[in-house]
């Protein structure tokens, strides 16, 4: 029997916009609390100077945080992507690769949050690495979190 980690990861490594930039799923913990993601320098992620795509780059960092916690905090939660930014830091090339980690305390914090102000919006910065472990780009996102009328 697949778990639904298994199918989760599965699922994420052939979703057509990961997989049409390159992207892959290196690593989901079982509770969902963390994910490792990375990308290869192909052709097809590649821009006119032979680096990465920034748009590829944004792409690595896109779904999770919102995945993770729709996973961990249970189907009673609306959770939304809301904005997001990137900042360049510096050409991308060869492998590059991001963590998204959630700590159980800022899970606590969210829940409770969500209780008291009835919507949160978590802001979670991304850092996309190189091989030498240089930061390439800072993704900010921000989240809308709410529990889900009772009917």
């Amino acid at each position: 029997m697949i778990n639904r980690k298994t199918k989760l990861l599965k699922l994420m490594n052939f979703w057509p916009p990961l997989l049409g930039a390159g992207i892959h799923v290196d690593f989901m913990s079982k509770d969902f609390l963390r994910v490792d993601v990375s990308m290869k320098l192909r052709f097809w992620n590649r821009n006119y100077v032979n680096t990465h795509y920034g748009g590829s780059l944004y792409s690595m960092t896109d779904p999770f945080y919102m995945l993770m916690l729709m996973q961990v905090l249970g189907r009673e939660y609306i959770v939304w992507d809301k904005a997001a930014s990137i900042r360049f830091k510096k050409p991308g090339t060869g492998r590059v690769h991001a963590i998204f980690e959630l700590l159980p305390e800022q899970i606590e914090k969210i829940k409770m949050d969500v209780l008291s102000q009835n919507k949160v919006e978590p802001v979670f910065t991304i850092e996309v690495r190189d091989e030498t472990g240089d930061v390439v780009a800072l993704v900010e996102k921000v989240l809308y979190i709410k529990l889900k009328a009772i009917k």
